[in-house]
């Protein structure tokens, strides 16, 4: 079980089990694709996003990054099909919970974190518009790209804020009633994938160590732009997130 980076032409030769990813950032989406894949203990290839290879975007059906294809299989870019497509490969174990009302709520929970309006997206608006105002954040070159990428407007980005907080207040107070109920994890019956992107989607306010995760100094300034308020409120999705690397993700990033 294990995964390498190798060049496009060669993740279309291979065949198997391939995702696009993200250079020197560690995107909460894809780093969750591999802690899934981690878990599952499937073997992949990873192809760094170059969204002017025109061959790569159409091969991989996304200009963002993750995509994952499966031999001969349509690319899958959306979290929802990244995780389907995993659980089909590796049933066991799964991370999804058995019953049909648990499995809707995991599923309710991942969008929180990963969807439209989702921590990840309100997150990314936080810090484009901070970008664009000069006020910290991203870059404003970054920012001027991300805005026209996923359609800011300034009601928006001013909004993100306060959305970014209840979503964390939220995940707390369920980590919370978990805790009193005897379990670590967002589900009695173990761990899942809510737990993993809780985990991944952390980064977004406070990343992993330099040693643990390098990666370019302006994005993990941008990344740790958080206030007062924001940082009380992730408190306890950041202990989590230390657990789940401990017990089940890979202890370094390779970006």
């Amino acid at each position: 079980m294990g995964w390498e980076y190798i060049s496009f032409e060669d993740a279309v030769a291979k065949g198997g089990l391939r995702m696009t990813v993200v250079s020197n950032v560690p995107s909460p989406w894809g780093e969750a694709a591999k802690g899934i894949f981690h878990i599952k203990g499937l073997d992949w290839s990873a192809v760094r996003l170059d969204p002017s290879n025109q061959a790569l975007v159409e091969w991989s059906q996304s200009a963002s990054a993750p995509s994952v294809v499966f031999e001969n299989e349509p690319g899958r870019s959306g979290w929802k099909d990244i995780l389907l497509l995993a659980e089909r490969l590796a049933p066991a174990p799964s991370l999804l919970p058995a019953g049909s009302a648990d499995r809707a709520l995991a599923l309710e929970w991942a969008q929180r974190l990963c969807g439209e309006d989702g921590l990840g997206w309100s997150r990314r608006l936080w810090l484009t518009h901070l970008g664009l105002k000069g006020e910290g954040g991203f870059a404003e070159p970054v920012a001027q790209y991300l805005a026209q990428k996923y359609g800011y407007s300034e009601q928006a980005g001013r909004a993100a804020r306060g959305a970014v907080i209840e979503i964390l207040n939220g995940f707390a107070t369920r980590l919370s009633a978990q805790q009193a109920k005897g379990s670590d994890y967002f589900f009695e019956c173990g761990v899942t994938a809510v737990d993993v992107y809780a985990a991944t989607f952390a980064a977004l306010v406070q990343p992993l160590p330099d040693e643990v995760c390098p990666m370019r100094p302006a994005t993990r300034a941008a990344f740790c732009d958080v206030d007062e308020e924001t940082r009380t409120a992730a408190a306890p999705l950041l202990v989590h997130r230390d657990l789940m690397y401990e017990r089940w993700l890979e202890p370094v990033l390779r970006l």
